[in-house]
């Protein structure tokens, strides 16, 4: 079954109503919860995953639980510190993309993998129930973790057509996660990090001369406007990124019983497809903006997209090795995801 808006949130009405949060529920004391993330109210993931969330949960509680939204880092910091304000109580709920702390959470790295995905729905999937397996008591014992999910096919959109890995040699090029970063070393350019709401300066100041991100986020960062090339695989993608929505841990452990249920139905394994579902769909509508504005967009062939996947096989060796220092069965990690995602029967 594919999860819609319209199917999670009832899915998640029917789970609140199931344990008895009807409009006859006994009100428990109010709870006010922060939410903080990096991106404007207007782009996609606030406006259709997190709203969405958020608004499910007052609702459920019947108003008893208020979620404040701060966009665009409007309780101060900056994107690589949202992690820490959900640890440390700065906010109350975080969305972030754990590659913003390098090397913090490795385990979450194997869905960061090129070429490792074809599907946000199967790999989202696959992502919940490894974490809950191998990442809740390990590297993210510190928060409760309400979802998890990854965004839809990453790709190259640059200042100049890209079709080999030969092109990429000189370019600077954005990565959003270490393994990304690495990726563009790899296939010859040269990474610049940076979290993705400085993709648009960077672009319009030539700080970069291109970026790797999904269609999804391009039209809230005018990358259409701002560069004419785009390059796109056949297959499996190029790479995806990790997210993660987190909530203090001594927030959740102090809400009543019953705020706690509300939160859980709306969390988990459906909200985390659903999640990374709807990042996936609104691919297409952003993408169309680039086919409007008659952009390049490079769609290369299983062949092609076959010799950058064999370019980008180091990395593989290089993050075995890495995990293997770590103490963590870095193979196993891959085999279990892969295995997970073609299981997938949504």
């Amino acid at each position: 079954m594919t999860i819609t808006r319209k199917s999670f949130m009832g899915l998640m009405g029917a789970a609140a109503l199931a344990m008895g949060f009807g409009a006859t529920a006994v009100s428990a004391q109010d709870v006010t919860l922060r939410m903080h993330q990096f991106l404007p109210p207007q782009a996609n993931v606030p406006k259709l995953v997190l709203d969405v969330w958020a608004d499910k949960v007052e609702a459920d509680s019947n108003g008893r639980i208020k979620v404040e939204r701060y966009p665009s880092m409007q309780l101060g910091g900056k994107p690589p510190e949202l992690m820490d304000q959900a640890i440390d109580g700065v906010a109350d709920i975080i969305w972030t993309v754990v590659g913003y702390t390098p090397g913090r959470y490795p385990r979450t790295e194997v869905f960061e993998l090129p070429f490792m995905m074809t599907d946000a729905r199967a790999m989202s999937s696959a992502y919940w129930q490894m974490f809950e397996k191998h990442m809740k008591d390990t590297e993210f014992k510190d928060v409760h973790i309400l979802g998890t999910w990854v965004h839809g096919p990453g790709l190259i959109h640059a200042n100049k057509e890209v079709r080999t890995p030969a092109d990429m040699a000189g370019l600077k090029l954005r990565g959003g996660s270490r393994l990304v970063s690495n990726l563009i070393k790899q296939l010859g350019a040269t990474p610049v990090g940076m979290p993705v709401p400085a993709v648009t300066e960077g672009l319009s100041k030539g700080v970069i001369d291109g970026t790797t991100i999904p269609w999804e986020v391009t039209k809230a960062l005018k990358v259409p406007e701002l560069v004419e090339n785009h390059t796109e695989f056949t297959g499996n993608a190029l790479y995806t990124l990790t997210f993660v929505l987190a909530m203090n841990k001594d927030r959740y452990e102090g809400l009543s019983a019953e705020d706690k249920a509300v939160i859980d139905a709306n969390s988990g394994l459906e909200f985390s497809i659903f999640a990374g579902g709807t990042m996936q769909d609104t691919d297409a509508p952003s993408r169309k903006i680039a086919v409007d504005r008659g952009n390049n967009i490079v769609t290369l062939n299983a062949e092609e997209s076959a010799a950058w996947a064999t370019a980008a096989q180091p990395i593989y060796d290089a993050w075995l090795a890495d995990m293997e220092s770590k103490g963590i069965d870095g193979q196993a990690l891959i085999d279990e995801a892969k295995a997970l995602m073609d299981a997938y029967d949504g």
